[in-house]
């Protein structure tokens, strides 16, 4: 399982999904230009220790990350999907694809995905925090292919 952040630019989110990741053994792909310097203190704070016992690659771009990036299928998560992440059948080496916080990710990201999923939510809500996100769907996908750290 891999989980890839497509330049993401609040530092506490991405280390907590790094964190998160840390602790249920899923690689981390950092798609750049990220929106802070790498090592600021509250990446690192939100990712305590973890960030030197995750898996993570950098891409310095989304074309270098289809280029040498793992080759599962790249599961979008976006509040403009059409299937609820809960009617999808996850495989153990997909890739799931979070967008930037501010603006997801642009047309054409949105178009290479092999699959684009939602979260479920009320209408009159807009969305949940990344790496809340993150979590529910990785858990879920998780669960569906019996890959919780033993």
């Amino acid at each position: 399982m891999h989980i890839a952040l497509y330049q993401p630019d609040i530092p506490p989110n991405t280390g907590t999904i790094i964190r998160m990741c840390a602790c249920l053994d899923i690689k981390v792909h950092i798609i750049e230009p990220c929106g802070f310097p790498f090592g600021e203190k509250s990446f690192r704070r939100a990712g305590m220790d973890y960030v030197d016992q995750s898996k993570i690659t950098k891409h310095v771009s989304f074309e270098d990350f289809k280029k040498t990036g793992p080759k599962g299928r790249l599961i979008l998560l976006s509040t403009k999907a059409p299937v609820p992440y809960t009617e999808f059948k996850f495989e153990k080496d997909d890739i799931l694809l979070l967008g930037r916080e501010t603006a997801g990710v642009p047309e054409e990201v949105f178009k290479q995905a092999d699959h684009r999923l939602l979260i479920p939510m009320t209408p009159d809500t807009r969305s949940l925090n990344i790496a809340l996100s993150a979590a529910m769907v990785a858990g879920e996908a998780l669960r569906q292919t019996a890959s919780f750290p033993k």
